[in-house]
Formats: C-alpha cells, structure tokens, sequence
C-alpha cells in the first residue's frame, strides 16, 4: 500500500483533472484533450454566466472558447453524451456504454424498462418518424397532437419515447440546440465499428477503472458517485479483489484519511513523483501556473462538488442555485477560487449582457489576510481578466468586493 500526504494527493487530483499547476492545453485540439483527461464532461443547461461545462474546460485550458466542447462532440464527433448522469464521454468507448444501455432496459434501479413498455406506441412512432426525417427534437412535436406525461423526462409522450430510445441506445444526440438534445439513429452519429457491445466482464472492469480514472483516488462506497456508472453493486467488491490482485488498481492511505482510497497502478509513478517534491514533466503549464493566476471552478468540478472539497481543501462548498435565495450562504452561483493547489476563496457574479459587463456580486476569502497579500491580488486580477475575456465583456464591476484595496485593484481591470 502507497502512503501519501494530503498535499500530495491534493495536487495528484488536481493535477488529473488538468487544473494543477496551471493550463497545459490550448485551443480545440487541447478541448479533446482536456475532455479525455476528465473522464467525463458533466452537462448543465443553466447558464448564469456560462455554461459549468464551458467554466470547466475554460479552468484547463488555454484560449478556450464558449462551446469548443460541442464541436468535439457534435461536428467531430469524438465524444458522445448520454446518461441520467448527463455527461460527454469519449466516443471510443461507446461498445463498453452500450452494456450498460443494455442493462438499463431491465435494471430495477431505473424506470427504463418499465418506460419501454409503457410507451411502446410512442417509441414505435419515434423510430419511423426519425428513419424519415434524419433528426428530430422535442419540439418538432406540438403538444395538442400529444398524449400528455406525468413524466419529470417530459410532459409529451414523444419526448419520453425519444428519451427512452436515447438511453437505451437507438438514438444519439446529434447536435443541440439552445442545449436541447436534437436526435438522430445510432447508426447515423457513430462509426459503425463502434456500435457493438464489449463482453459483460470486459465492462465492469473498464467501467470501475474510469470512475477511478475520474475521481483520481476513490473509495469503493455506496453512494451517488460510486454507482460505477453501470457495474451492479453486488459485484463491485469482487471485481475491486481481482483488480488489485491483476495489478490494475493499487490502494493509497492519505495521511489524516479514516478510509484507504485506490488509484489506477498506471498512476503509481506520478504519486510518487509528486510525493517526493517533483511537478510531473507532462504536466509543465503552456502559460502561467495557479500561483501566478488564479482559476475559478465550475459549480459541479469534480475536484470540489458534491462535499469532496471539505476532505481536499479544508474548504466548505454548497452549490447554492436550488436553496430559497434566504437560505443561501453566499449566492446563486457561486465559483470556488483556485490559488495554486489550495481553494482559497469564491465569489457569486452575474453577467449583464445589456451593458456587457461581468458583475461580481460578492467575493469571500477564507482567510482576509489575502487581500492584503501583493501575490495574490495579482494572480486574482490575472483571473478575472482571463475571465472577462472569456465571457466576452467589455467591463467588470467590482463594486460589490467589501475589501477597498482589493475593490480598487479589480475595478481597474
């Protein structure tokens, strides 16, 4: 068993996902491989700012522009989306998704199967009326011509037979529209040497290796994130015996952590790099790293969401957007602040596209000494500036920071 330190496995899980030391892709190319290093891209259609999609790949890669990740998918095709846990994954591994698209027809923890049998009509028009027409999205169809649904998937039955033939296979996303799935036949999206199924047993083992591959360290629990995206629970604990036994996955104790977490045995060399001091050579920054220039993370980054920045960073972080707004801490859509390998900070911003301006509407720091410390302020002003940039505003309203040399600093931006 490898013992590492928190440092150590903080910067190994921020240096996995890209966002440590600093942006080692740029441009479109760099988007694919950004995508590819994340394991999954996860889908949100709210868009406060931007898109949490776009702030993540934004956070990892240089010159990233709004919605470089769909030409990748959509035009490219190198990706594919797909999942009640929306995601974009690579569309080479589609045969290993394809098992579980299959298994969702019967699994008992979906309501897949019992769609398919419901709907059967629909579904049965949906498949002639997109061998007619090439593609098809929900609002080709008006809702007086439809059955009405009690379905959270859509309140017309063709939008749940699409649904249904989406994810169980027959049908991809062949392109969006204001974010809304646009549908074409498998056959039509996707290389027909892809469109197979891997062995049930290959699967399972591709699929534990990827949640891994994504979290970096993880623990083999039950709960939300730790469905394997597919394999049955009942035989993770097999599967995780015969992983470590074929030397696929090694276990990792982080000092302080109650519970031994596994890592890919591919990733060995880099924990032990990074445990003795060392920055890995493939992962030297294009531009300036996080300590010159702060990073902001996207609401669902898997590096801080859903409580993982608590035991990483010592930093407490709800996304706020579902609370009644006087039940929110700190905002509706408040980003976690990236200072070299430590979350520093957040702020809650809106953008104004009627005077084009990005407003921040407030910004709390861990510890209020930093806005005195001359580093800092610089590598947060580089920040926004790469961000404004992004978001593509002409001015940034710091009016709302309560710190008054670090309003200044900001409103000269």
């Amino acid at each position: 068993m490898l013992t590492i330190d928190l440092q150590t496995a903080r910067r190994f899980i921020l240096g996995k996902q890209g966002l440590w030391p600093g942006r080692r892709w740029q441009g479109a190319k760099g988007t694919q491989q950004a995508m590819r290093a994340m394991e999954y891209l996860q889908l949100d259609p709210l868009q406060i700012i931007a898109r949490s999609q776009d702030i993540k790949l934004h956070s990892r890669v240089l010159d990233y522009k709004l919605a470089m990740w769909e030409d990748a998918a959509y035009k490219k095709r190198k990706f594919f989306d797909w999942g009640g846990w929306l995601a974009v994954r690579p569309m080479d591994e589609l045969p290993y998704w394809r098992v579980v698209m299959r298994r969702e027809k019967t699994a008992g923890y979906t309501n897949i199967s019992k769609t398919g049998s419901e709907h059967a009509a629909a579904i049965k028009e949906m498949r002639a009326v997109l061998r007619e027409r090439g593609t098809v999205s929900n609002r080709d169809f008006e809702m007086a011509a439809r059955t009405r649904t009690q379905s959270y998937r859509g309140r017309k039955d063709s939008a749940v037979a699409l649904y249904y033939l989406w994810r169980t296979g027959e049908v991809m996303t062949h392109h969006r529209e204001k974010f809304e799935r646009v549908y074409a036949l498998t056959e039509t999206v996707a290389p027909a040497e892809l469109i197979r199924e891997a062995s049930d047993a290959e699967t399972d083992r591709f699929l534990i290796c990827k949640e891994i591959a994504h979290n970096g360290l993880a623990r083999f629990n039950r709960t939300a994130e730790a469905y394997f995206r597919g394999v049955p629970l009942d035989r993770a604990t097999k599967l995780r015996e015969s992983l470590l036994a074929d030397g696929e996955i090694i276990e990792v104790q982080v000092e302080g952590w109650k519970h031994v977490h596994c890592a890919l045995a591919s990733d060995a060399k880099l924990l032990k790099e990074l445990a003795a001091g060392r920055v890995p050579k493939a992962w030297k920054p294009l531009g300036a790293s996080t300590e010159d220039e702060a990073s902001f993370l996207a609401p669902l980054d898997p590096v801080s969401a859903r409580g993982r920045a608590k035991p990483l960073f010592d930093f407490d972080y709800v996304w706020e957007v579902y609370k009644p707004e006087d039940k929110r801490k700190y905002g509706y859509y408040v980003l976690p602040i990236l200072w070299g390998d430590r979350l520093v900070g957040r702020f809650d911003s809106k953008l104004d596209r009627t005077t084009n301006t990005f407003v921040i509407l407030g910004l709390w720091l861990e510890d209020k000494r930093l806005a005195k410390d001359a580093a800092f302020v610089e590598a947060l002003a580089a920040g926004f500036v790469r961000f404004k940039t992004f978001l593509g505003a002409e001015k940034l309203n710091a009016k709302s920071v309560s710190d008054a040399a670090l309003r200044k600093r900001l409103s000269a931006l």
